[in-house]
């Protein structure tokens, strides 16, 4: 069984999570949630629960299913488009 993720963890790991969306701002219009809420749960004022890990995750998917397809079609523009050089 793996070891338990400790407080210090869990806030540690969200925050690096909130950079992932390119920072509080964008973390919270993603998330609908209040930027200062957010700032609490960085600094370890408020845990961060369950819930909010998981709309994390979910959150985090969503991302990477949106940059896959973005990706993606840059590929195929500049596959099927003469270049401007």
């Amino acid at each position: 069984m793996a070891a338990p993720f400790s407080l210090q963890d869990r806030t540690d790991h969200f925050a690096y999570c909130v950079q992932l969306f390119g920072g509080t701002t964008a973390f919270a219009r993603r998330l609908r949630i209040d930027e200062r809420a957010i700032r609490r749960f960085i600094t370890g004022e408020r845990p961060v629960s369950d819930g909010l890990l998981n709309d994390t995750a979910e959150a985090l998917r969503q991302l990477v299913a949106e940059a896959t397809t973005a990706g993606a079609t840059l590929a195929e523009m500049a596959r099927s488009q003469p270049s401007d050089s």
